[in-house]
């Protein structure tokens, strides 16, 4: 099954994944973001919000944002 991923960590990339049927957003986000906890990101499907334990299916559009940036300041 082939979905379209935008990751949206670091440098980022956007691109088409072949993943193996039965696999969920959380099994996805642990492969793409093994450093991240899912807290610390905005995840969504087909632009919504998304359950972890949502199995992915074919043509679904992933993507994966911080909501913290490392090293960022708040200016006044």
């Amino acid at each position: 099954m082939k979905i379209f991923l935008i990751n949206n960590d670091g440098a980022g990339f956007a691109d088409t994944q072949e993943l193996s049927e039965g696999t969920t957003i959380q099994a996805l986000f642990e492969k793409t973001v093994p450093h991240g906890r899912p807290e610390d990101y905005l995840i969504r499907l087909n632009r919504g919000p998304v359950a972890a334990d949502y199995v992915l299916q074919d043509g679904d559009r992933v993507s994966i944002t911080p909501t913290k940036i490392e090293g960022a300041t708040i200016r006044c």
